[in-house]
């Protein structure tokens, strides 16, 4: 079988600011007024987890994973490597062996919308990686069937192109281009913040629709 390996420029590393701007926002607060964007709930963080960072795709098919490793040398600090499962099987492409390595190369997290194995060793490791459920039927170097790197994707039915902001955390995974992601951070913040005025009033056993916001100055 010819091998077929297309391999795109990677995507500038986006804005410290951005990244600065994400740190607090939770991705259930943008789920309250976006609709796309967000990786199929089936995707699941191996252990409770948050990363934040820049988007690089992966087109894996098979049990290719020479595919996989060459994603991995183009990693840089910050990276979030997204996997789609091109194939939708239960073969599992990413493993403490591959979240070892692209921890060592910057990256702070891992998302496939396929299983993963070694979940223990991930766990153990500190990595966050989100997946769909756990395989012993794994990948291998062996296999050699090509694959796309830096290319745009569908992960867990969703959109997800080169240089994407990501967000996830223990509620799921939400990408956008930067700029959106930008402008729904603000909003989120706010609506954030008026949820920790509206907490005590909803603990103190108080309705809702009883409940005035404090006025802005």
């Amino acid at each position: 079988m010819t091998e077929d390996y297309r391999i795109e420029a990677r995507p500038s590393v986006w804005p410290a600011d951005l990244r600065d701007l994400l740190a607090e926002v939770e991705t259930a607060t943008i789920g309250h007024f976006e609709h796309l964007g967000f990786v199929g709930c089936q995707v699941r963080p191996v252990f409770p987890s948050r990363a934040i960072g820049n988007a690089i795709t992966v087109a894996a098919p098979g049990r290719d994973g020479v595919v996989i490793y060459k994603a991995i040398d183009l990693l840089a600090p910050g990276d979030i490597l997204v996997i789609s499962r091109v194939d939708h099987d239960d073969i599992a492409c990413v493993g403490g062996g591959v979240a070892a390595a692209a921890k060592a190369r910057g990256a702070v997290g891992i998302v496939v919308d396929g299983p993963c194995t070694d979940a223990r060793e991930i766990a153990e490791s500190g990595f966050p990686v989100w997946c769909r459920g756990v395989s012993s039927k794994t990948t291998n170097r062996a296999f050699r069937i090509g694959g796309s790197i830096n290319v745009p994707i569908a992960c867990g039915g969703t959109a997800v192109l080169p240089g994407y902001a990501v967000l996830a955390d223990d509620d799921g995974v939400f990408v956008a281009d930067r700029d959106r992601m930008r402008q729904l951070a603000v909003v989120a913040l706010e609506r954030q913040k008026r949820s920790r005025h509206l907490r005590p009033h909803l603990e103190a056993g108080k309705s809702i629709f009883d409940y005035k916001a404090p006025e802005t100055p």
